[in-house]
C-alpha cells in the first residue's frame, strides 16, 4: 500500500546527437628555463635586543597591576549588579505573594 513509486527514465524524443569521440593527444613537455645566477644577499645586521632596565621593568609591573585591578573592579561591579537585581526580584516576588495570599483570605 505504501510502496514508493520509482521514476523511470524517459526515452528522449526528437533528434538526438551521438556522443562526441575524444581523441587522445600527446603531452609535450615544457622547455626548461636556463638557470639564473643568484643575486648576492646583502648582509643584514643582527636584530637589536630589548634592554630591560629596572625602570622599564617597574613600569611593566605597574602597568600589569593596573590592568588587573581595573579588570577585577569591572568584574566585581558586574557581579554586584547581578546580586542587587536578584535581591530586588526576590523582594518583589515576596510582596506579590503576600498580596495574593491576602486577597484569597478575604
Amino acid at each position: 500500500m505504501l510502496r514508493p513509486k520509482i521514476p523511470t527514465m524517459p526515452t528522449p524524443t526528437g533528434i538526438t546527437t551521438p556522443p562526441a569521440v575524444v581523441q587522445p593527444t600527446t603531452v609535450q613537455p615544457a622547455p626548461t628555463p636556463a638557470p639564473m645566477a643568484s643575486a648576492p644577499v646583502p648582509a643584514t645586521p643582527a636584530r637589536p635586543t630589548v634592554q630591560l632596565t629596572p625602570g622599564t621593568a617597574l613600569a611593566l609591573v605597574g602597568g600589569g597591576t593596573a590592568v588587573v585591578l581595573v579588570v577585577g573592579a569591572v568584574l566585581v561591579s558586574m557581579l554586584l549588579a547581578v546580586a542587587v537585581t536578584a535581591a530586588s526580584v526576590a523582594v518583589c516576588a515576596v510582596v506579590l505573594r503576600s498580596l495574593l495570599n491576602g486577597q484569597r483570605q478575604r
